[in-house]
């Protein structure tokens, strides 16, 4: 591996978290699940550079996921939206948002437990960051995000110039193998 692949592995992935709740932007309900994402990225050597809020609809989710991927690499995880509310149109706003759907990242996230397949969160991208939505509970959002946090990085480094070499997955402690 180069020293720049070296350099570019090392630093830590850009993370934003955007609260999908009514509730929350009108004071009602405090943030709990942004919390709790801000809390364990951090843990798992994310840099948490911005949080938003954002009432609950297709064009408020749209509107602040569009502006918030602008000129960003990193991932945009979000924060509730996600089940069977009538309120609860974060896919439907993401999908407005996105140029492109990574539905293996979704899949995924749908089969950490039981309750999983109740969730309708979808992930793609904008230019060069990649969403990510995740249920509204402390619990459910931090468990969905864990099912995909390893590839993550290497999926947000992709969308810079392609420039990440692609991982071997029969040797990952190959140092040479990225």
């Amino acid at each position: 591996m180069s020293g720049h692949e070296a350099d570019q592995n090392e630093l830590p992935t850009k993370a934003k978290i955007v609260t999908v709740s009514d509730g929350v932007v009108y004071g009602t309900r405090e943030d709990r699940s942004g919390a709790a994402l801000e809390s364990h990225l951090a843990e798992l050597g994310f840099e948490v550079v911005e949080r938003a809020l954002t009432e609950d609809g297709v064009e408020p989710v749209r509107s602040t996921l569009v502006r918030l991927a602008d000129g960003f690499n990193g991932v945009i995880i979000t924060t509730g939206g996600t089940g069977f509310g009538p309120r609860d149109l974060t896919p439907e706003g993401t999908r407005a948002a996105i140029d492109r759907e990574a539905p293996g990242l979704a899949e995924a996230m749908r089969l950490v437990n039981p309750l999983g397949r109740l969730s309708r969160g979808i992930c793609g991208t904008i230019d060069e960051a990649l969403v990510v939505n995740t249920p509204g509970s402390t619990k459910g959002c931090v468990e969905t995000f864990d099912a995909v946090a390893d590839v993550v990085p290497h999926a947000v480094r992709l969308m810079v110039n392609n420039s990440d070499p692609h991982p071997h997955a029969e040797k990952p402690s190959d140092p040479a193998h990225g």
